[in-house]
């Protein structure tokens, strides 16, 4: 490392330190991630591999339309993909350098931005990166297929979280204290809706108007960078629908405590509404409601989280990447609403998906 420190960031003198960033320890693909300080020069390390052992969903794959490829963010820095959206006020970090090490690992090296985290953001700073998402994809629109592009991202994703599926239909698993005193009423019967009509969402997901997306937008991804925004992690990317990204984000900053649940229906109605401006300053002049069914259809990612919360309810409950304990309580009531918020947005795409041409959900409006 000391060695591609000073190859990439010039002279320097004294030791190089790494700081680690946090991300998800479980992904196969991900040898790590660090803050690297040499000097005056800093950068970010992030080192892509095929032979951390990891097992299941995570494991990493060689089909370059995997939706876990493992060299799939190299791959996209290297076309200069990362860059398309800069000019409407999203970017990816500059790449300083991609080394093919010896052992067959791939170490990025990354512009280091130090912008506000999207974390710690205000709804309005939320609500203003929605509509550069939608000036940028409304501009870009779907480009020409790549090699390493995700296919059919959605299906695999949620295909491949399968943990706690067999309590959805347990009245035991419901009863749970977590469970029982902190989800809404009348929850259980809209995720088993959900999960029954799984197949359907992801038909029609798979039907509408393709963008080039990005396909893990959530805060922890994004920081400020001056009045635009930086995005990170760019291992998913490749074809989604239009909207799909925003039906991520959104649901996002809540699932993780960035944005109370109290504050979903004010935050999601703005936030849409600024894609939609975004998407018609850019120019594009296609059906807005094919827009609002993606972010609506998009609430069958989440299939897998109630019954993930199902299986887990009587572990000790750690935030994203497993460093610190989080209030249990409080984080399934979030949840709780959150679901509750994203079952409305699948009974208002079971409603509208008929209208737009579609065939019915089996389980009906």
């Amino acid at each position: 490392m000391y060695a591609e420190a000073r190859e990439v960031l010039g002279p320097f003198t004294g030791p190089a330190f790494l700081a680690p960033v946090t991300h998800n320890p479980n992904n196969g693909v991900t040898g790590g991630v660090w803050a690297v300080t040499a000097g005056d020069h800093s950068a970010v390390l992030k080192v892509l591999t095929r032979n951390k052992p990891a097992t299941g969903r995570w494991a990493a794959s060689d089909d370059p339309r995997h939706w876990n490829y493992w060299r799939r963010e190299a791959d996209a820095y290297a076309s200069g993909l990362t860059q398309a959206w800069q000019p409407y006020g999203i970017r990816a970090p500059r790449l300083l350098a991609c080394v093919e090490r010896p052992d067959g690992d791939v170490a990025l090296w990354l512009e280091r931005v130090r912008g506000e985290p999207a974390t710690n953001w205000s709804i309005a700073r939320h609500v203003e990166h929605a509509r550069r998402l939608g000036a940028a994809q409304g501009a870009v629109g779907e480009r020409d297929d790549q090699p390493w592009f995700s296919h059919r991202f959605l299906r695999q994703y949620v295909g491949s979280n399968t943990l706690g599926q067999d309590l959805l239909d347990e009245d035991e698993a419901w009863q749970q204290p977590l469970v029982r005193d902190h989800f809404p009423g009348g929850l259980r019967p809209a995720m088993v809706r959900l999960h029954h009509d799984r197949e359907w969402f992801l038909d029609v997901m798979e039907s509408l108007p393709r963008a080039f997306s990005h396909l893990d937008m959530w805060p922890a991804n994004v920081r400020a960078d001056g009045p635009d925004s930086a995005l990170f992690d760019w291992a998913f990317t490749g074809d989604g629908a239009l909207g799909e990204d925003l039906g991520n984000y959104l649901p996002d900053s809540v699932f993780d405590l960035f944005v109370p649940a109290a504050r979903l229906p004010e935050y999601t109605a703005a936030a849409y509404d600024a894609y939609l401006h975004g998407l018609r300053e850019s120019g594009w002049k296609g059906d807005e409601h094919l827009v609002r069914l993606a972010v609506c259809a998009s609430a069958v990612k989440y299939d897998w989280i109630t019954a993930l919360m199902l299986a887990r309810a009587g572990e000790e409950q750690l935030d994203y990447g497993g460093a610190r304990a989080v209030d249990a309580e409080r984080r399934y009531r979030e949840r709780g609403l959150t679901l509750a918020f994203l079952a409305e947005w699948a009974t208002e795409a079971r409603a509208l998906a008929p209208r737009l041409g579609f065939a019915g959900a089996p389980s009906g409006r």
